[in-house]
């Protein structure tokens, strides 16, 4: 297994360790230091998405199992904290809906894809919105611990509206990776 797979792997591993911070955390009710613990670990998972497709085009060693395990470790790592943000009351259900129903689509295509040998890496505007997603969940973690509670209420605000906009960046992706491998939906068994 090459580095770039390793730091996929790496960023699956650091999924159940961030869930961990972000349960015990919990804005309100649980520990500041835990919800910074979250932004971290989560941080460090995101930093992990860019090192290793910076390394793997850098030094040709892009593969399958990387165009496959890197956005679902992605996936796995962006949905749990929004599962979190919702549960703290940050993050409306629609959006987490929208979330989920995009990333159910097009696993459905990739599979399809699959199934006649072929591997769908992710497109340009599924990287801005996975950005956008990372940006939004590390400016809550972070900044749960970070402002002060006078602040709090802005601030929920704030995120609320990435939140909001996330969705928007969701559908605009899904809808364009849809439309681009269409053909996978005319050609199924």
């Amino acid at each position: 297994m090459n580095l770039p797979n390793k730091l996929t792997m790496l960023r699956v591993i650091l999924v159940p360790v961030f869930m961990v911070f972000a349960a015990l955390g919990g804005a309100g009710t649980g520990s500041p230091a835990l919800m910074l613990a979250a932004g971290i670990v989560f941080a460090a998972a995101s930093f992990t998405d860019f090192l290793d497709g910076y390394l793997a085009r850098k030094n040709h060693l892009v593969t399958d199992f990387g165009k496959f395990m890197d956005p679902l470790a992605d996936k796995m790592l962006t949905t749990a904290a929004f599962i979190y943000m919702l549960v703290d009351g940050v993050c409306h259900p629609v959006v987490l809906a929208v979330i989920l129903f995009r990333e159910f689509a097009v696993a459905g295509v990739r599979m399809i894809a699959a199934e006649r040998g072929t591997v769908i890496a992710a497109n340009m505007w599924g990287k801005v919105k996975t950005v956008l997603q990372m940006v939004t969940i590390i400016l809550y973690y972070l900044g749960s611990f970070f402002l002060p509670a006078a602040a709090a209420a802005g601030f929920g605000v704030v995120i609320q509206v990435l939140c909001w906009l996330v969705a928007a960046v969701t559908v605009l992706s899904g809808s364009i990776y849809l439309w681009q491998n269409r053909e996978c939906f005319s050609q199924a068994k």
